[in-house]
């Protein structure tokens, strides 16, 4: 255990779908990306007394957290349990950069950058699979149900192709442009965005079949052009799709309106990013420069956070 002048990190990043929400839900394939621009970090010290937790939601005593932390205070208290530790004689910190209920993985990341401080507090190694576990422990608190891929792609570093029902299939990303991510400042509304589609498939099916067919397809396509390193078509890929998505009813419009900025500014491609309905959107870039001058023109229409991601290729001073 770390003595009282020393702390103990655990760091985590977001994610972004990029391609395949919605269709995904019926049985075709998506695309997520580790999203290093938005990480989580935990600093846990050694104190005397009851462990305490500051986080931007609450501040106080460990043992009196609201039920909007309780998943990571069962998570803390399950950990203890297993390696045979007190619970008391820790001040936890968590920094997010991550917005929650945008569809970029926040409760994953924050679970898993706690679990990383947790394991380094106490000095013990932690492999993927125990990650995993205890990351599983507290999105089910948090979602009731969740997929696990939250937790894959906030805890690991590759992309990952997955199909429901199916083991992901991880691949490397080396694409020679930038994404930027920008918050509409709306919390995604992911049930009812599901349910809607749902509706739209019962009311209108061929129509429906078709596009969520065709989004299998174009996801697809986008995997061939990430491994390619072919931005200008992974642009289109994404515009088409977003295209779709709106068709599906599962855009909004301040979506729209971001993702035609973008287009407006230079992008490549642009679209929705998650369930819709608000949450953040994503547009494609060839170089740092453009990026930074679409993330500007992002925030001036009414974006209230962007982030720039190099896609592998290159970097930037």
């Amino acid at each position: 255990m770390k003595t009282l002048s020393d702390q103990a990190i655990g760091t985590a990043h977001g994610k972004i779908i990029l391609i395949g929400e919605h269709s995904v839900v019926y049985n075709e394939p998506a695309i997520a990306l580790p999203f290093p621009a938005a990480n989580v970090e935990v600093r846990i010290k050694a104190i005397e007394g009851e462990s305490k937790i500051f986080s931007s939601y609450y501040n106080g005593p460990l043992a009196s957290t609201p039920v909007s932390l309780y998943n990571l205070r069962r998570t803390i208290e399950t950990i203890c349990e297993d390696l045979n530790v007190d619970t008391s004689g820790m001040l936890i910190t968590v920094s997010s950069l991550i917005p929650p209920e945008r569809g970029m993985g926040s409760s994953a990341a924050v679970a898993t950058a706690l679990i990383r401080a947790l394991y380094n507090f106490f000095e013990c190694s932690l492999d993927n699979e125990t990650l995993l576990y205890y990351i599983g422990i507290s999105e089910k608190i948090a979602h009731g149900n969740p997929s696990g891929l939250d937790a894959r792609i906030t805890s690991g570093t590759k992309p990952v192709y997955f199909i429901k029902s199916k083991s992901p299939e991880t691949f490397d990303l080396q694409v020679t442009g930038y994404l930027i991510a920008a918050d509409t400042g709306l919390k995604g509304q992911t049930r009812e965005a599901v349910q809607d589609v749902a509706k739209l498939l019962r009311k209108s099916k061929r129509k429906t079949k078709l596009l969520i067919s065709s989004l299998g397809s174009l996801t697809a396509q986008a995997k061939s052009a990430i491994e390619e390193d072919d931005i200008a078509a992974l642009g289109g890929i994404l515009s088409k799709a977003h295209r779709h998505l709106s068709d599906l009813s599962v855009s909004n419009e301040k979506l729209d309106h971001l993702v035609q900025t973008a287009l407006e500014q230079g992008a490549l491609g642009a679209k929705l990013t998650g369930s819709g309905r608000g949450g953040c959107m994503i547009a494609l870039a060839k170089t740092f420069d453009q990026a930074k001058h679409i993330a500007t023109e992002l925030m001036k229409n009414g974006a209230v956070e962007t982030w720039i991601h190099s896609l592998g290729v290159n970097t930037h001073e």
